[in-house]
């Protein structure tokens, strides 16, 4: 039985969407893509707004009032142990880890809000895996993973993308994974 989603982790699902669209996303759109009601997708953009976002409504949906970034999706791979450099080489680069997506043959594709922009997000991060209360989504991958990783400009990107492939973490993707 499936884990229904709270209303936290709801709002970061539909910010996600926001952020990855080119144009305004319909409440039941929205609605339909996290499984709750339009009227539930009208409070909680009132919830967002109350948080700081700056989400505009339109006749055609909702978007983020937010400067365009450069986004891309990288396929990594890497060990616990070096969770803490790939995400110090993104951001200490002008990189924003936005998301982390693990394509499992099984359960198909999984994804989590990540939002990492800073040395104190990747500090905090690494603070809850070393917890030990939870492990990196990649573990059900055998390492293997993807991010949406942000940045004012493509040549940023670029840079980003050299860097990890110089650290060797950069990976070929496979011909069923390019409609990720």
């Amino acid at each position: 039985m499936a884990k229904e989603m709270t209303g936290a982790d709801r709002r970061k699902q539909i910010l996600t969407l926001m952020r990855h669209a080119r144009h305004p996303l319909p409440g039941a759109m929205l609605g339909e893509k996290t499984g709750v009601s339009r009227q539930v997708v009208v409070q909680d953009m009132a919830l967002l707004r109350t948080e700081g976002y700056p989400i505009i409504s339109t006749s055609k949906g909702y978007y983020l009032d937010e400067p365009r970034q450069a986004v891309q999706l990288v396929k990594v791979y890497h060990t616990n142990e070096q969770v803490e450099d790939e995400l110090t080489t993104i951001v200490d680069m002008g990189g924003i880890v936005q998301d982390v997506v693990v394509n499992h043959r099984t359960y198909g594709r999984l994804s989590a809000p990540m939002n990492i922009k800073n040395q104190r997000d990747i500090r905090l991060f690494m603070e809850d895996l070393r917890s030990g209360k939870s492990y990196p989504l990649m573990n059900v991958t055998s390492g293997y993973h993807f991010h949406h990783i942000a940045a004012e400009r493509e040549e940023i990107l670029g840079e980003i993308t050299a860097e990890l492939g110089r650290k060797g973490y950069m990976v070929e993707w496979l011909p069923y994974e390019r409609g990720l």
